[in-house]
Order: C-alpha cells, then structure tokens, then sequence
C-alpha cells in the first residue's frame, strides 16, 4: 500500500486529494497546524486518515511528520495563497511558500531519496501573457506570491536536476464549494445566496473584465497524483482551456438561481447587486489567464469533467444549503430544539 503525505490536507485541494487517494487504496497522512474549521471537509474521511502536527515554516516538525508518516509521494498544497495578503506580508509569504518546499526538499535528500514530491505552482506566475499559456510560456509573474511560487517552481527544477523526483503543477484556478470565502468566486456564490434569503447588502468587488480559466478542483487533484505516476519528474499546466471574466462569472450565477427557483428573489442585475470598491483592485492585475493543456491530456491522460457552468451551479447550490441550515439553526425553534 502506498503511503502519501499531504501538507495543507484540511484546505479545498488537499481534502478532495485525501478522497480521491483513500479511493486508489492509499494510506493517507496529512500535515495540519491546528484543527482548523476547514477540517470539516474531512469529516467523511477523518477517521481513515492520519494527522501530524506541523508547520511549513518549522523544518524540525516537518521532519518528526515526515518519520512518523515515511511517505512515497508528498503533495505539498499548504501555502499563503492570497495574492492581496502577498502584499502585506511578503517575507512570511516567501518563508511559507519558498522556505516550507525547500525544508521539505531538504527532508526528502537526506532521509528518503525515493519520495516523489509534488508542488502546487500557480497561474499568478505567468503574469499578463497574450494568449493559452503552456510549459514553455515566460514566466513573468506581477504580485509578491506569484513571485514566490516562481521561486518555489524553479527550486523544484533545481532538485530534479539533484535526481529527485520532484515536479511542479501549473494549475489554473480552481474553485468549489470547499473554496475560502475570501476568494472572488465564492465571495460571489456565498452573497448570493444571503441576497435570496433577504440580505440585500451590495457585493463589493474590483476589477470586473479579469478573465480566469476557471475550473473545478476535484479535477484537478487527478492531474497532480498522475504526475507523481510517470517514469520521469516533468511540469505541467493544468487548465480547462477556456477563460471567463468576473462579470461572466455573475452573471451566470444569477442564471443559475433563476434556474434552481429563485427568480424572483435573486438580483435583478449585476448593477443591482455588485458596488466596485477601489480597495479591491488588485495592484499588478492579471488581466487573462488561460491555459494550454494539451501535455497534460496527451501524456496524463487528463480531462476535465465539469464545465463553467457546472462548477457555477454546484457553488451555488452548495451555499444556498447552506444559507438554509444557518438560518433555520438561528430561528427560536431551532435554539430551543438544541436546548
């Protein structure tokens, strides 16, 4: 049974990864730095998976995890991934992002040389490039976190040529249910469903035109274990192949809940909803991500399943249940059934 190791195992990626190799029969160890309230997304799973304790900015607790757990493959997926939060804090940026691989990388030279080690690199380290990106395209990232996933990709390409089997993953955006609030997507999908139920608060948003190739991440997390399968360590992009702006992407959230029966609650239109809020445009925007894939398909075999529209709907259906359960846990009733 092959064992894997999964920093970051509570977040979006990282829980549906744990599913996902539980299901091809591994035995799964995850990193966590404290019970976090995303560990929800493991609830189904908790109990078939293993936690250490850790922190990527902690080289003496990765490597008591790393003992206890003596992984095959590690999914290094934690990291400070708020491109705005970049901004304030570059140094801890750098040292989660950069220093957490290189300690793990470190961990993996001197003790275990045959655990393969997969890295979450991002989109944000393109920039604004014209045009599909795929693995030859420049890398010109605009922001502090881009430019640590950078250092942290090219880190990976430096032990592959150490004779690790070490690869970076170019994945662009992905989104589900499990994404964090603090994200656009689900910032839109989560105030829509407070909009059907009454709250009519505007949605404060920036840029509107920035096009993402959006995709669903439990896709995703079948590209980076097919990485770790092949017969040599190479990078590669992951994507959908299509891009959509953030106007796109509410405008097809008010199809959907026209769609699920909440015509008549939903916003009327997105100038009805949305108020653009200066704080919240990004210095050094993307303008247009958008990948090429065809590596990927030709030699991992991988496909995405679920379209933007699918991934649209399922947001939002997943946060109108759950606007439903708060408030039906904040009526009287409910308090006092819970007494």
């Amino acid at each position: 049974m092959k064992r894997a190791l999964i920093t970051g195992i509570s977040g979006q990626d990282g829980s549906y990864l744990a599913e996902y190799l539980l299901g091809l029969g591994y035995e799964v160890w995850g990193f966590v730095r404290r019970e976090a309230e995303t560990m929800r997304w493991l609830e189904p799973v908790h109990h078939r998976i293993e936690l250490v304790y850790g922190d990527l900015r902690d080289g003496e607790s990765l490597a008591v995890g790393f003992q206890k757990a003596w992984p095959d493959e590690i999914y290094n997926l934690a990291g400070q991934v708020f491109v705005p939060t970049s901004w304030d804090f570059p140094a801890e940026t750098f040292d989660i992002n950069v220093g957490g691989l290189s300690r793990l990388l470190q961990i993996i030279e001197r003790t275990k040389r045959d655990t393969r080690l997969y890295q979450a690199s991002s989109s944000e380290m393109v920039g604004n490039w014209d045009g599909p990106c795929n693995e030859q395209t420049p890398l010109q990232p605009t922001s502090p976190y881009g430019i640590s996933k950078l250092a942290a990709h090219r880190l990976v390409e430096v032990y592959q040529a150490r004779g690790l089997f070490a690869v970076g993953g170019i994945l662009f955006n992905h989104e589900s249910p499990r994404r964090g609030p603090e994200m656009v997507t689900r910032k839109i999908t989560r105030a829509a469903a407070w909009w059907v139920m009454g709250d009519r608060t505007k949605l404060k948003l920036g840029m509107l035109e920035a096009r993402r190739d959006w995709g669903f991440a439990g896709d995703y997390v079948r590209a980076m274990h097919a990485m770790l399968q092949q017969p040599v360590p190479k990078n590669y992009v992951v994507g959908t192949g299509v891009s959509h702006s953030v106007k796109d992407f509410l405008e097809e959230v008010l199809v959907a809940l026209k769609e699920l029966g909440y015509g008549e609650s939903a916003p009327k239109s997105i100038e009805e909803w949305v108020e653009i809020d200066p704080h919240f445009l990004r210095p050094g925007e993307i303008h247009d991500l958008q990948a090429d894939a065809t590596l990927a398909r030709n030699e991992l075999g991988w496909q995405p399943t679920v379209d933007f529209k699918g991934l649209v709907r399922m947001m939002v259906e997943a946060d109108l249940a759950g606007g439903r359960e708060r408030h039906a846990a904040s009526t009287p009733q409910a308090t006092s059934n819970r007494a």
